[in-house]
């Protein structure tokens, strides 16, 4: 038998990104630092969902000479995560409302994309139907997604 555990993105600020999750509705499950290894592993679910549909965040701690932290981009990362939210539009919103990019707009009322603060793009797609409505309907793309 084959179980889904979780999907692992590695990140640069680990508070920013548990931040990102927390607006569209993910809580910390678990933490686990490992001091020899230099890494901090924390694991993310949707309500109900813990143990079943995991994000892992793994977080490379700085070298020990004190240099800036390893950034990733397109080359470490993959396609998106996918969630379902209950209310698309209240949940870009609150996502607008902390500063971050919708790359592609709800305009559908059914599916948007934004990118966590590491790029890491996420979809968001509409429980049910919601009929189109502004501003979302005509607001264009913006960068990639």
């Amino acid at each position: 038998m084959t179980k889904f555990l979780h999907t692992m993105i590695r990140v640069a600020d680990i508070d920013a990104t548990v931040a990102f999750f927390d607006l569209i509705g993910l809580k910390e499950v678990r933490r686990f630092d490992n001091d020899k290894g230099r890494f901090t592993l924390v694991f993310l679910a949707a309500p109900g969902q813990e143990g079943t549909a995991e994000v892992e965040l793994t977080y490379n701690w700085p070298p020990e000479d004190g240099s800036a932290p390893e950034t990733y981009d397109g080359g470490r990362n993959f396609g998106h995560l996918a969630y379902r939210v209950d209310d698309i539009y209240t949940t870009c919103q609150r996502l607008m409302d902390a500063g971050h990019t919708i790359n592609r707009p709800p305009r559908d009322g059914h599916m948007a994309f934004v990118r966590t603060p590491d790029g890491i793009s996420i979809e968001l797609l509409q429980e049910g139907y919601l009929d189109p409505k502004e501003p979302w309907a005509s607001m264009p793309n913006t960068g990639s997604w």
